[in-house]
C-alpha cells in the first residue's frame, strides 16, 4: 500500500495544490487524489512532484501505510547536501526539520544528512522539543519561558497563519499561530480552524493585538484615507496570512492595486524591512513590528492571537507545559508590556466542535 507524504510538501512550501499542479503539469483533481491516496501515480507524475520539491520519490512516496517509530522521517524536504536539520517527536513519529531562519533567529543543528548518512552534532531530546508555526513577532518571550520553566526547547518557524494550520493538520507541527479575523465579525480564528481543520482543536488566547500600517520616515499621512491617497509604493503580504486579509480590507474600496502589492514579505518583520530599507513606503504588520523598526504606525483592528493544538494531543507534556507558561503571571506581565498587546483575556481556552 502506498502511503503519500505529497500534503506535507506541499503545505510547508504554502502551496495550493492549483498551484502544485501548475509545477508539475498536474490538475488539481489529480494532486488531490495522490495526497489522499485515492490514486497511485505514475512513474511520470511521481518523478515530476520529486523535480518540483527537489527530493526522492521515495521521500513522497514510502510502502508502508505507517512509519516505524523510531525511525526518522523528514517533515517537509529540502534540497542540496550537507543537510542540517533538528530532530522532534510529533505524536508516534520521530521528525527531521531542515535548518532555517526561525522566530529566534539561529538555532544549532541537532545532525546533518549528508551522503545518506546521520552525522550527530547535538545530543537534544526529541521528546523534549515543542515545535511552533506562527507569525508572533514576540514568540521568542514564550521560547523563553518554556526553557526557563520547564526544559523545553522550542522550534518556532516562520509561518502565516494559513500555513501554520496547514502544517498543523497535516502532523508535523505541534502547535499553529493563527490571526484570521473578519473585520466586523468575531470568532474568526474558530471558524478558520473549524472550516480547515474541522472539529477535536484547541484554542489558546495568547493576546489581542493591534494591526495596521507601518509608514516609512517622511510620510505624514494621518489617516488610512490619506495613505491611500497619497499614491506610496506598498509591501504585502502572502495569501492566507492575516496581514494579508487586513490589507485586502484596507484596499477593499481602492480602485487600482498599490504599486509593490505584488512583492511579498514573508511576516510582520519582513514588512517593516522593506520598508526600513526604502523599498517601500507601507506595509500591514503588528504594531510591535513597527516599534521596533522605529517606524510611524496607524492602527486599524485589533486582532485575536491563538494557539491551536490537537485536543487528542492535550495529555503530551509538551502541551501542558505550553498551557501553563501561556497562563503564568510572568509571560501575562512580559507581553502586556509590549507595544499594541493586550493579553486580558490571555490564557483563554476555546475547544473547537463540530
Amino acid at each position: 500500500m502506498i502511503h503519500s507524504h505529497l500534503q506535507a510538501y506541499r503545505t510547508s512550501r504554502g502551496w495550493s495544490q492549483d498551484e502544485l499542479g501548475r509545477r508539475t503539469g498536474l490538475s488539481r483533481a489529480a494532486v488531490s487524489a495522490i495526497e489522499t491516496g485515492r490514486v497511485v501515480p505514475s512513474t511520470a507524475a511521481a518523478l515530476a512532484l520529486a523535480a518540483a520539491f527537489e527530493c526522492r520519490v521515495e521521500d513522497l512516496f514510502s510502502l508502508r501505510n505507517t512509519p516505524r517509530r523510531g525511525e526518522p522521517q523528514w517533515a517537509w524536504p529540502a534540497s542540496g547536501e550537507p543537510r542540517p536539520f533538528w530532530r522532534a517527536s510529533v505524536g508516534d513519529q520521530l521528525r527531521l526539520y531542515p535548518v532555517e531562519r526561525t522566530a529566534i533567529g539561529s538555532v544549532p543543528p541537532d545532525g546533518v544528512w549528508r551522503a545518506g548518512v546521520f552525522e550527530w552534532r547535538a545530543q537534544v531530546d526529541a521528546e523534549r522539543t515543542l515545535v511552533l508555526a506562527g507569525c508572533d513577532p514576540a514568540v521568542g518571550l514564550l521560547v523563553a519561558e518554556l526553557a526557563r520553566t520547564a526544559g523545553i526547547r522550542v522550534l518556532p518557524f516562520v509561518r502565516s497563519s494559513r500555513q501554520a494550520l496547514e502544517l498543523l493538520r497535516a502532523g508535523v507541527v505541534h502547535v499553529a499561530g493563527l490571526h484570521l479575523q473578519d473585520h466586523e465579525a468575531p470568532g474568526g480564528n474558530e471558524r478558520a480552524v473549524r472550516e480547515l481543520l474541522g472539529a477535536g482543536y484547541v484554542l489558546i488566547r495568547l493576546s489581542r493585538w493591534q494591526e495596521g500600517l507601518a509608514l516609512a520616515p517622511g510620510v505624514g499621512a494621518q489617516s488610512v484615507r490619506a495613505v491611500l491617497a497619497a499614491n506610496l509604493r506598498w509591501v504585502g503580504r502572502e495569501p492566507g496570512s492575516g496581514a494579508r486579509r487586513c490589507l485586502d480590507w484596507i484596499l477593499r474600496d481602492h480602485r487600482k492595486v498599490p504599486k509593490g502589492y505584488h512583492h511579498i514579505a514573508s511576516d510582520h518583520t519582513g514588512v517593516v524591512e522593506t520598508i526600513r530599507t526604502g523599498w517601500a513606503q507601507a506595509g500591514v504588520c503588528v504594531r510591535l513590528a513597527a516599534a521596533e523598526a522605529g517606524l510611524r504606525f496607524l492602527s486599524v483592528r485589533e486582532e485575536d492571537y491563538d494557539l491551536c493544538y490537537r485536543e487528542d494531543r492535550a495529555h503530551d507534556p509538551r502541551l501542558q507545559a505550553l498551557v501553563r507558561a501561556v497562563r503564568s503571571q510572568a509571560l501575562r506581565r512580559t507581553l502586556g508590556e509590549l507595544p499594541g498587546y493586550d493579553t486580558s483575556a490571555m490564557g483563554t481556552v476555546m475547544t473547537v466542535g463540530a
